[in-house]
């Protein structure tokens, strides 16, 4: 039985292809396959701490398609979501669902970087064009790296890194750093460490809790009483949120500066208001960048989302611009992989971070903003660091 609810026999098929015979000849895979819809499974957090970013990348991917006549190299396009609910234990059988039951054509995911590596160990393994919109795992453009695996958004280094310059530009010497305990938080801290350490100064403590437990208050007293320069912590989402209420609920804002990814802002600032104030945060987006594609981006995003965009939307929306660029360069055929891989490899994404382009690891090569919050907004002070290429330690492809 066919998708129409048709029973198909050998007959009709044969019959079928006598009759097509004889008014044409379909010579290749591609020509069938450009007028089915392309599958595209979103493997990403709809629930729980990351569910905030999970859904503005899906809102801003589909919107980047939607701009595109809803069409890839030509082709309609099928979502088939799966919550991944941050859960690196069910990573691997959800990947493998969608590439292997759902016979999805592209993998977009996804938030959580130790779902993300199991996610990127199956995508490896079957082949599957994967663009991660989020997660900075290093492993997946460093040692895991494949020519089927693409970053949209950033190595949990590369925004951290620069952090540790500025601090030390700031005048501060001793730090106390602290995230959760999993892949994204002890290599962001280690970025920010690396270029602190290099440049003077000193890292007094680190801390880190289990993922996604956000009961800091005991850690904020043990911080109050080390009394160091600074603070420099790795935490988005839900728990950034709680971080910044509790630290400034702990009477900690204000006399011990917080620095961070800007994770630690994005997405959640309005809801954080006065209690963000002072935060310097580093990061490849600022909601206040002047340029045309961030002024034509942020309103058509509110229009769908009826919300904001932050970091997590462009990452999807440049997942989709990433695709569409690939795809177009094809005219469709998915099963062109040599030409679409070198065509997402060598673009130039226009981006409303920026343009930027892609290191030979398939992570961005991006610029890195200083921002500074206040009354709820992200101020721009500058360039942290400018055209950021990730490392890739351990890629070889």
């Amino acid at each position: 039985m066919n998708e129409n609810g048709l029973t198909t026999t050998r007959r009709t098929i044969l019959k079928g292809a006598a009759a097509g015979a004889a008014v044409s000849f379909i010579p290749t895979r591609f020509a069938i396959g450009q007028a089915a819809k392309l599958k595209i499974g979103l493997m990403l957090p709809f629930s729980g701490t990351f569910a905030s970013p999970g859904v503005n990348i899906a809102e801003a991917f589909k919107l980047r398609i939607a701009e595109n006549g809803g069409k890839v190299g030509g082709r309609d396009v099928e979502y088939i979501q799966v919550d991944d609910e941050s859960a690196p234990p069910k990573a691997k059988d959800n990947a493998a669902k969608l590439i292997t039951k759902d016979k999805v054509d592209v993998l977009i995911g996804t938030v959580h970087s130790g779902v993300a590596e199991a996610m990127a160990a199956v995508a490896r393994e079957e082949g599957t064009l994967t663009i991660c919109p989020n997660a900075g795992a290093g492993k997946i453009t460093g040692e895991m790296c494949a020519p089927n695996i693409f970053r949209s958004s950033f190595s949990n280094w590369q925004p951290a890194y620069p952090c540790g310059k500025v601090m030390i530009n700031d005048g501060l010497k001793k730090a106390v750093m602290m995230s959760w305990n999993y892949p994204a938080g002890h290599e962001a801290t280690g970025g920010f460490k690396e270029n602190f350490v290099a440049n003077g100064g000193t890292v007094v403590k680190e801390i880190f809790l289990d993922f996604p437990k956000v009961e800091f208050q005991a850690y904020l007293t043990e911080i109050a009483s080390i009394k160091p320069d600074g603070v420099f912590v790795f935490f988005a989402g839900a728990g950034a949120l709680k971080f910044i209420q509790d630290y400034a609920a702990a009477g900690l804002q204000g006399k011990i500066p917080l620095y961070g990814s800007g994770f630690i802002t994005d997405g959640v600032l309005k809801q954080a208001g006065a209690a963000a104030d002072g935060i310097k945060s580093t990061l490849h987006y600022a909601d206040a960048l002047d340029n045309a594609m961030n002024k034509k981006f942020r309103p058509a995003f509110k229009a769908v989302a009826n919300k904001d965009a932050d970091v997590y939307a462009v990452q999807g929306y440049d997942a989709g611009t990433m695709l569409i660029k690939g795809m177009d360069a094809v005219k469709g055929d998915i099963k062109a992989t040599k030409a679409l891989y070198a065509a997402i490899a060598g673009a130039t994404i226009e981006s409303p971070r920026g343009n930027f382009t892609l290191g030979k690891n398939h992570n961005p090569v991006q610029d890195i903003y200083l921002r500074i919050a206040k009354g709820g907004e992200e101020t721009v002070l500058g360039i942290a660091h400018k055209a950021l290429a990730d490392p890739g330690k351990g890629c070889s492809m």
